[in-house]
This record gives structure tokens, C-alpha cells and sequence, in this order.
């Protein structure tokens, strides 16, 4: 049985190895894509909350490698590395996390009359029992994570 919260713009799932957050967001397709593919942006706000990132490689092309280190607020850094798989802008992001926990995201972005509705999902390789203690911090930080995507948006890109 799958873990489910729910607002009126966004929800979080957690379901057989695979974790979806769906978020509508009040900018255009095109600036929450750009957010997603532009390194000054995404350094800003990729990650749980308290979460720096250092970007060690950064190539959002079909075959490029994302290599980064998130840094905790906890003192502790975690090494990330990514290969692209597929970006179609301003439509969709596909990436391979090539390191534990390993899993495909896919981020789609679609135009809602100006605004947009994000869904980002990770289905996860590991075996199912792995993926249940994975997805006690890999959820509620993807949430976070979105929530930062917002704020920025909100604050850097103003509506108006």
C-alpha cells in the first residue's frame, strides 16, 4: 500500500519503488524548466531543506553527466552523479542516479494557462525492502526539495 498526502496544489506518493510528487506551480512551463536546466538556478535550490550542493560537472544534454555533492546541515556530504538521459524542453527531464540509492527520475512539465503542473517521479532499482527504508528520507525530501523549487520561483522570478 502506497503513502499518500495531498494538498490542493500539490501531492506526494510513495508507492511499489517509486516515489511521485506532483506540484502546481504558479509560473510559466518555460521558467520552471529553465530553473531545472540552468546551473546558477538549479545550485539554489536542489535539495532538502538546509542542504547546499557544490556542482562538480554539470552537462543537461542526452548523455551528459549532473556531478554534485549535496552538503548537509549536518556537517555531512553526499556525493551525487547523474547521467542525462533525455531532455526535451520545455516538456520533460529524464535522469539516471548512477550511485546508491540508484533510480530514474523523470520530471514532466506541463502548461496549465500559465502556470505549471510538475510531476517528478524516482522509481527506485533496489529491492523492495532497501526502497522502504530509502523512501523514510527519499520522500519527505523530494518534498522539500519541490518546496525550494517554489520559494525560488516565487522570490527570484516574481509574477506581476
Amino acid at each position: 500500500m502506497g503513502e499518500n498526502t495531498e494538498t490542493n496544489h500539490c501531492s506526494a506518493y510513495a508507492g511499489e519503488n517509486e516515489i511521485t510528487i506532483t506540484r502546481i506551480i504558479d509560473a510559466s512551463r518555460e521558467l520552471v524548466f529553465t530553473a531545472w536546466t540552468q546551473e546558477e538556478h538549479l545550485t539554489k535550490w536542489w535539495g532538502p531543506n538546509g542542504f547546499t550542493s557544490t556542482f562538480q560537472k554539470f552537462e543537461m544534454t542526452p548523455g551528459g553527466t549532473w556531478e554534485f555533492i549535496m552538503h548537509g546541515p549536518d556537517g555531512v556530504d553526499y556525493p551525487n552523479t547523474n547521467t542525462v538521459i533525455e531532455v526535451v524542453r520545455p516538456e520533460r527531464i529524464v535522469l539516471s542516479h548512477d550511485l546508491f540509492p540508484h533510480f530514474v527520475a523523470t520530471a514532466v512539465f506541463e502548461d496549465m494557462d500559465g502556470k505549471t503542473k510538475l510531476t517528478y517521479s524516482s522509481k527506485f532499482e533496489e529491492r523492495a525492502d532497501v526502497f522502504e527504508k530509502v523512501k523514510n528520507y527519499a520522500l519527505p525530501g523530494a518534498e522539500q526539495t519541490m518546496n525550494r523549487l517554489e520559494e525560488l520561483l516565487a522570490t527570484a522570478f516574481p509574477r506581476g
